[in-house]
Parts: C-alpha cells; sequence; structure tokens
C-alpha cells in the first residue's frame, strides 16, 4: 500500500531552520505532484508548498515568502521542505502529500498523506 513518511522535524529557535523529508513507497513517485501541509493546534490544515512531477515548478502559499524551499528526488522518491527563518507561528504538525492532480493546493486535491512530523519553534 502506498505510504508516506515524514521525518526531520523538531524544536527549534525563532530564526532556526530545519529540513523535512517525505519517504514514498507503493506509488509511481514521478508521476505525482508532491505537496507539503501544516496544521496548527485548533486551526484548519493550510497548504505550504507543492512541487511537480519533474520538480520543475513550484506552488506557493504566501506566508512562505522566500523562506520555505520544496524539492523532490525521483530517484529516491524522496521529497523535501527546507525551511529558513522560522517563526513562532510556523509551530505545526506538517503533513506530506501526493496527488494526480498536475496543480494541486487544497487538501481535497490530494491522494494520499503521511501522519505528519511536528515543528515546535520557540521564541
Amino acid at each position: 500500500q502506498v505510504q508516506l513518511v515524514e521525518s526531520g522535524g523538531g524544536l527549534v529557535q525563532t530564526g532556526g531552520s530545519l529540513r523535512l523529508s517525505c519517504a514514498a513507497s507503493g506509488l509511481t513517485f514521478s508521476t505525482y505532484t508532491m505537496g507539503w501541509f501544516r496544521q496548527a493546534p485548533g486551526k484548519e490544515r493550510e497548504f505550504v508548498k507543492a512541487i511537480s512531477r519533474s520538480g520543475g515548478s513550484t506552488l506557493n502559499a504566501d506566508f512562505v515568502k522566500g523562506r520555505f524551499t520544496i524539492s523532490r528526488d525521483n530517484a529516491k522518491n524522496t521529497v523535501y521542505l527546507q525551511m529558513n527563518s522560522l517563526k513562532p507561528e510556523d509551530t505545526a504538525v506538517y503533513y506530506c502529500a501526493a496527488s494526480h492532480y498536475a496543480h494541486a493546493t487544497g487538501a481535497h486535491d490530494y491522494d494520499y498523506w503521511g501522519q505528519g512530523t511536528q515543528v515546535t519553534v520557540s521564541s
């Protein structure tokens, strides 16, 4: 079956960086748009970034403002989220997801989800 497994979360101070990874199995990775979402306590899940099947294009949430970078390695079936200049408001559980759509920014566009990894940014 399809599995998406996130890793790399943790506790970091304001201004710090983290790199999240998401390893995929059970699907033809290169045929899926891959996305990252996050969900803070008491809030709805929100879109962060997505990357096209080839990795040639990305979609971004406005709040990212150049701080986060998404990339993928189709040979390793892995998608990454590099997060820099982290702020306390970035604290959330971060999820990776796979979509068969070429353009996918809504949670409903995604077919498969990981279990999430906690990111906590201290002030």
